[in-house]
């Protein structure tokens, strides 16, 4: 089959597009025929070797982390799904695989793709999406009338995490340039700020909580705006130890090794009298059942800014690392 692998960390030419055998479904396992894959920042990431203190593999290894397509087969074992079956999924992070003509993921991560999608608006949701459901609902705790802001709301997790918080009740204020404002403001956003032209920590304030999707100084700014008692979770700042323990079940080397790392922005949590929690992930189906569930009711809305075939896989990632998508980028075979 036809897959775009990692061969080595660096630059865009550490992936190419390769022949390799075809994987074959353990127990516990279905093979899913790949209609479209969404592109992440989470890859390039993974490409240059940034994340290797936290996700060793071994390479060369099919990369991709999120996939829509047909059930192809199924592996040793009971099974919810049945050969055919329209599925979405969020693939397992260690063994990775979504660019590829088949991939093989856990029962657990996959879920039936919302009905009123097509395979290439279902691949760009479930990175993106369980993303912001577990920042949203599990680690900020949003609800009716909660004030929250999100920094960079026209991105793939921006998009979603605006349309989720409405439909918890949220009061949502969001960071996005004049193109990116009539996307936001569609999408339910209450109070746009014009990042190009003010700084949002000059002209806001008594805020219940930041869901940060930049990093940086703004993440840094974010803490600013918080009332006492706020909250910040982060998904481009500095990990802190409970990142280690909670999201990642890293051994106690890593564990002090974040909370090294994430001293400084502790310290500004503590002077802000708020909390501060760096969010990995975890791939969920029954999370991804949620999801389909709030599309398929009209309360959630996938946002693909552009389709590649996915033999422009490499265009696909130039356009990516530019950082200008309005929501996400997907490829399709």
């Amino acid at each position: 089959m036809r897959a775009y692998v990692l061969t080595r960390y660096g630059g865009p030419d550490a992936m190419e597009l390769r022949d390799v055998p075809a994987p074959q479904p353990g127990p516990g396992d279905v093979r899913i025929k790949v209609s479209a894959a969404g592109l992440n920042p989470v890859d390039f990431k993974f490409r240059q070797g940034a994340l290797r203190p936290i996700s060793r593999v071994r390479l060369p290894i099919v990369a991709g982390c999120e996939v829509a397509g047909t059930v192809e087969a199924v592996g040793p074992g009971p099974s919810r799904f049945a050969i055919g079956d329209r599925v979405y999924a969020r693939v397992d992070k260690t063994r990775l695989g979504a660019f590829a003509e088949l991939v093989c993921v856990q029962q657990e991560f996959v879920a039936a793709m919302p009905a009123s999608l097509g395979f290439a608006d279902a691949a760009g949701l479930p990175l993106a999406g369980l993303t912001a459901l577990q920042a949203l609902r599990d680690e900020l705790g949003v609800g009716h009338g909660t004030r929250l802001f999100i920094s960079g709301g026209a991105g793939g997790v921006g998009t979603l995490a605006i349309q989720l918080a409405k439909y918890f009740g949220v009061e949502v204020t969001t960071t996005a340039s004049v193109r990116g404002e009539a996307l936001v403001r569609r999408l339910g956003a209450d109070r746009v700020v014009d990042y190009t032209r003010e700084n949002f920590a000059e002209v806001l304030h008594d805020f219940d909580a930041v869901l940060d999707l930049v990093g940086g100084t703004t993440l840094r700014d974010s803490f600013r705006i918080l009332r006492p008692g706020g909250r910040v979770v982060s998904i481009a700042g500095v990990p802190e130890p409970r990142t280690a323990t909670k999201d990642l079940g890293s051994p106690p080397l890593i564990t002090a090794a974040f909370w090294l790392m994430s001293m400084g922005i502790r310290r500004r949590a503590r002077r802000a009298k708020a909390g501060y929690r760096y969010l990995f992930m975890h791939p969920s189906g029954d999370d991804l059942r949620t999801l389909a569930a709030l599309v398929d009711g009209g309360h959630v809305q996938s946002v693909v800014d552009r389709t590649y075939p996915f033999e422009e896989i490499a265009e696909a990632f130039a356009a990516l690392e530019q950082g200008h998508a309005k929501g996400k980028i997907v490829v399709t075979l």
